[in-house]
């Protein structure tokens, strides 16, 4: 109990300096300067706890001040950091308790399992199309019993291609604003097609 207390506490702390820092840090990272890469990772990986500033905004600002290779690679490591944090902060603190739920719900079970089974392709397809929400993969992986290896390897490969892409938007704002813009609007055109033909197919058939 003490720990479920001390690990909610923690997160609640997380949250409250991300809600409330948000805006210095963003300050300082367009910026730059020698501190600049700090508060992009610091920033980063709050914004795994909470998403305070959309993902694309924060990792095309930091394309367009570090360029789009470095900020693609401080990108990446801010996320890392912050999905890594909270999957063991989640799963020591709450798996068990999770575990003993799921026992009561066999359809539960079945999809826990089947998750465990095809981990790595499951989550290396949540980070590259990204229509489920980052927090619900981060946290529905650390309740379950999916290695934290295949957990950190799978959604690293798999947020590889978005950050470059994102990142490489913001660098060509300055250049190419039409262009950025275009880039963005695809990114954003594309999710939403998924996300319109998974929901269609979930739909009831009429005959």
């Amino acid at each position: 109990m003490i720990k479920k207390f001390i690990l909610v506490f923690l997160l609640v702390v997380i949250i409250g300096i991300g809600i409330t820092e948000k805006n210095t840090l963003f300050l300082m990272i367009i910026e730059g300067g020698p501190h600049a890469v700090v508060f992009s990772l610091l920033l980063l990986s709050l914004c795994v706890f909470f998403p305070i500033i959309p993902f694309p905004v924060t990792s095309g600002t930091i394309g367009a001040v570090f360029g789009p290779l470095k900020g693609s690679i401080i990108t990446l490591t801010g996320s890392m950091i912050g999905t890594i944090l909270l999957f063991f902060l989640t799963r020591y603190g709450f798996r068990n308790w999770a575990q003993q739920k799921l026992k009561r719900y066999p359809k539960a079970q079945a999809y826990e399992k089947q998750l465990k089974a095809k981990a790595f392709m499951t989550i290396f397809i949540a980070r590259l199309i990204p229509i489920i929400p980052a927090p619900v993969v981060n946290i529905g992986c650390s309740l379950s019993t999916v290695n934290w290896r295949v957990f950190v390897i799978a959604s690293t490969i798999g947020k590889i291609p978005n950050i470059l892409f994102l990142c490489y938007a913001g660098a060509s704002f300055q250049q190419n604003m039409l262009f950025s813009i275009s880039m963005y609007s695809f990114y954003f055109v594309i999710i939403l097609v998924i996300n319109f033909v998974l929901f269609y197919r979930k739909l009831p058939k009429t005959k």
